[in-house]
């Protein structure tokens, strides 16, 4: 069995998409899709987000950005090619940039 190459999404979420459980809806859905990465708000009140997984993997990921959990607003979602990072096992929030 082959493993699907690694792909890397960077996703900037804009809405109301902090101070509504964002953060950890992602985290959920990210790990439920088996993508490891990062989510975390910005200062511009925007959320980030580094995906890591197969392409399928992150398409996933995608739609469940423009969704949301129920208190959010998605307004925007914006995508960004990334490098895969190696070494990324597990999907985490970070701390506010």
């Amino acid at each position: 069995m082959t493993t699907a190459p690694q792909s890397a999404l960077r996703f900037i979420v804009r809405g109301r998409v902090q101070g509504v459980g964002f953060r950890w809806f992602v985290e959920h859905e990210a790990q439920l899709l088996g993508v490891t990465g990062w989510v975390r708000n910005n200062s511009d009140s925007t959320v980030e987000v580094l995906a890591q997984g197969t392409r399928e993997q992150l398409v996933g990921l995608r739609g469940r950005l423009h969704q949301g959990p129920r208190a959010s607003r998605v307004d925007a979602v914006e995508e960004f090619e990334a490098r895969p990072l190696p070494g990324l096992t597990s999907f985490r929030i970070e701390g506010d940039s």
